[in-house]
């Protein structure tokens, strides 16, 4: 019997056993995941191949970017066809073809900035665009800052300190933007996601939610807002109910409509997730979910020994009503 989400227009079908690599190949943590306009999906994954692609069926097309990459973690589809990725390992974002000429670079590989000091990058994690076409970059595991770029990679400026205030950020861990361009971030340790207009003035914050960590808009007037929270995984609360890891679906002020995930929460079932780090939804409304299993299996399961394979990216197809 198939596992059922959610419920009423917010109903999804867990398609088990998504996506097919080829022999002898394996994830580990896939970090984030994109779609492009044919929905095809683009796994960036901390394996050998670091992106794979496949179509909406799981059926293995291509990969590309080895050795170019470090420790993926973040990716944003362009309007124009190309893919931003996010290293947070070497400090870089990468605009690359879809399949993986590289295009643009900012950062330099391997040279992180001081640790807080607001200048990028030291371990950047996401990016957006603006409706201009403008690239937001959160910044991420060692700053906690917003930049805001020019299309060509000039850094226009940037925004945000260390803090649990309005404008300030503890882990802003992913960045979205709207078609009237507000710009939506997640910050990750502060439980919370805050919206800016395009100047990086505060406007609002959205609470009801535990460190979110994935972050998806799709294109459109009045979107709705996938937000993926990763959980608790501390000793003292890891197994306490009703915080995730979890998916939740907001509009685009911060209206909860559902929430995604069995329980209990944390595991490798079908429907469970462990982090889900990054997501993305295709034309159809399907939901693809990127798992970081491989870092928070022993951070969730310290007695137990990881299983193999361990799913590392879930599809939920949506249930049309």
């Amino acid at each position: 019997m198939s596992v059922i989400l959610g419920s009423g227009e917010h109903s999804y079908r867990v398609v088990e056993g998504w996506g097919t690599l080829p022999e002898g190949w394996a994830f580990g943590d896939v970090a984030a995941v994109g779609i492009d306009r044919h929905d095809n999906v683009y796994a960036f994954n901390r394996g050998p191949h670091p992106m794979v692609v496949f179509d909406r069926e799981g059926n293995f097309l291509r990969s590309w970017g080895e050795g170019l990459f470090r420790r993926a973690h973040g990716v944003h589809m362009a309007a124009d066809d190309t893919i931003f990725c996010t290293d947070d390992g070497d400090h870089t974002v990468r605009q690359m073809t879809l399949d993986g000429r590289l295009l643009m670079q900012i950062g330099l590989p391997g040279e992180a900035k001081p640790f807080m000091s607001g200048d990028p990058f030291h371990r950047c994690t996401h990016t957006a665009h603006s409706p201009e076409g403008d690239l937001y970059v959160a910044d991420g595991y060692g700053n906690a800052r917003i930049h805001k770029y020019a299309p060509n990679g000039k850094l226009l400026f940037s925004w945000g300190e260390p803090g649990t205030d309005p404008g300030q950020f503890n882990l802003p861990h992913n960045v979205a933007c709207d078609d009237d361009g507000w710009v939506y971030v997640a910050d990750r340790e502060n439980h919370r996601v805050q919206v800016f207009d395009g100047k990086g003035r505060f406007e609002t914050q959205w609470h009801n939610m535990h460190r979110p960590c994935g972050l998806y808009m799709p294109p459109g007037k009045c979107q709705l807002c996938y937000v993926g929270e990763m959980g608790p995984y501390l000793p003292f609360n890891r197994e306490t109910p009703n915080l995730g890891p979890r998916l939740s679906i907001y509009t685009h002020k911060g209206e909860l409509l559902a929430r995604l995930g069995r329980t209990p929460a944390a595991g490798p079932d079908p429907g469970q997730f462990l982090a889900p780090h990054g997501l993305s939804v295709d034309s159809r409304g399907d939901i693809y979910v990127a798992d970081v299993v491989a870092t928070m299996w022993p951070l969730l399961f310290p007695e137990k020994s990881m299983p193999k394979p361990l799913r590392s990216i879930q599809k939920l197809a949506k249930i049309l009503r």
